[in-house]
């Protein structure tokens, strides 16, 4: 019997409603050196203690109320799809044999039971089984380690973007602050907007890559001291493009955000804004964030072409935008913020 060792602990449900059949096919599967047999006299009470812990049910076909296959109806639709299943009777023909295994029944048990084909069945369905939860499990390992790779990789691509993140913006404003106020002060705003936890969180990391295309945009234009022409602003203003470039083709929930703040931020609640000129709500919430933390903190800072303005200067004029390049709503959280502590609050 050693080769059916490794099944001695393969957990049976055997259901008739004859006790006679029950002990019979009970000892020949104890014979057979399995050892955890669980028995029932009826559907109703095999419905009542079946789960996925099973290994294998054998049922017969004819009861007196509910038949087998009505159980494996119930087994298929509420238990498992992969429970193997015996269907025992003495009237097997083509149709009821097609009927089952529409329902979902693996294979067959005639009867009378004979101990060489019960053995032999029972084996092949558990080998069935094993092989099943072998491969699941493979799948499963196989999944996890992609996942984490796929993170690792996703991880690396993103702390890639965020240095030339960096990297644009030391050329632009020599300090390594602006986006990383920016990504603080956007996720203080999604706060007071009441924004989810997890939301937040993908804000406060998303913000800060919202003008990583800068990298792209030449000294001669990036480093003006003086207004830029208007064919130089045109030239500026593809540093959205570029940015989506870069942050693509990368598909995590972070990154995605991060290139619908990079695509969003310069759009303007009445329209005038771009690339695409959208209005109103239409305008993705976290671009509308964005855009006010990203121009609450351009003010407040130095810059090649202009001193930094006073906070009290500043607030003032994103008040003075209010509904026409600024969402409402999205400058009443930001006041909010302003009014609670004017500077450290929201520079911090």
């Amino acid at each position: 019997m050693a080769d059916l060792s490794f099944f001695s602990q393969a957990k049976l449900l055997i259901v008739d409603d004859e006790q006679v059949n029950l002990i019979l096919l009970e000892r020949i599967l104890r014979e057979c050196g399995f050892q955890s047999i669980t028995t029932a006299q009826s559907t109703e009470e095999a419905q009542e203690i079946i789960d996925s812990s099973f290994d294998l049910l054998i049922t017969d076909y004819r009861m007196r109320q509910l038949t087998g296959l009505e159980l494996i109806r119930f087994v298929r639709t509420t238990v498992s799809d992969d429970l193997p299943i015996l269907l025992a009777s003495s009237e097997l023909d083509s149709e009821l044999e097609q009927m089952a295994l529409d329902l979902g029944a693996n294979d067959f048990l005639p009867k009378p039971f004979r101990a060489p084909r019960v053995k032999a069945r029972v084996i092949n369905s558990l080998r069935h089984r094993q092989v099943s939860q072998q491969l699941n499990s493979q799948l499963a390992e196989f999944d996890l380690e992609l996942r984490k790779r796929t993170k690792a990789l996703q991880q690396a691509h993103l702390e890639a973007l965020e240095r030339l993140a960096l990297a644009a913006e030391y050329r632009d404003y020599m300090t390594g602050r602006h986006t990383h106020r920016v990504g603080m002060l956007s996720a203080r705003i999604a706060v007071e907007l009441g924004l989810p936890n997890t939301e937040i969180d993908l804000i406060r990391r998303a913000a800060p890559l919202h003008d990583v295309g800068k990298i792209g945009i030449p000294d001669s234009i990036l480093l003006k001291p003086g207004k830029l022409t208007s064919q130089e602003y045109e030239v500026m203003k593809t540093h959205v493009q570029l940015g989506l470039k870069l942050l693509s083709p990368n598909t995590s929930r972070l990154v995605r955000m991060a290139k619908l703040i990079a695509l969003t931020h310069h759009e303007r609640w009445d329209g005038s804004g771009y690339p695409r000129g959208l209005t109103g709500q239409d305008i993705p919430l976290v671009g509308q964030i964005v855009a006010i933390a990203d121009v609450y903190d351009a003010l407040v800072s130095h810059r090649p072409y202009k001193h930094a303005w006073k906070v009290e200067e500043a607030i003032d004029e994103i008040k003075t935008y209010r509904g026409s390049w600024f969402a409402p709503e999205v400058v009443d959280a930001f006041l909010t913020i302003a009014d609670y502590k004017e500077s450290n609050a929201i520079q911090s």
